[in-house]
């Protein structure tokens, strides 16, 4: 069990930042904070269960910080609209 959450957490980190690299997923966007939020959890808790302590801080860095990321992207205030200036 702890090789299949950490192998599918894994996946998503990986496929996340695979996808960013050519511009298909932008890093401010919920799509990739959601994976990495997903993925990052899931490979914490696989850690967790094989008992190995420095992937657990990191995994669980990692997942905390896309949390508060996508939490600030969600509760964002509206930008106010722009209008194109004249010459």
């Amino acid at each position: 069990m702890p090789t299949l959450l950490g192998t599918v957490g894994v996946a998503l980190l990986l496929g996340a930042f695979a996808l960013s690299l050519p511009g298909l997923l932008r890093a401010d966007r919920s799509v990739y904070l959601s994976l990495n939020l997903v993925g990052a959890s899931l490979a914490c808790w696989s850690s967790v269960l094989i008992g190995f302590l420095p992937f657990v801080i990191l995994e669980g860095v990692w997942a905390v910080v896309a949390g508060v990321a996508l939490a600030r992207l969600r509760f964002r205030p509206p930008s106010p609209p722009s209008f194109p200036t004249s010459p």
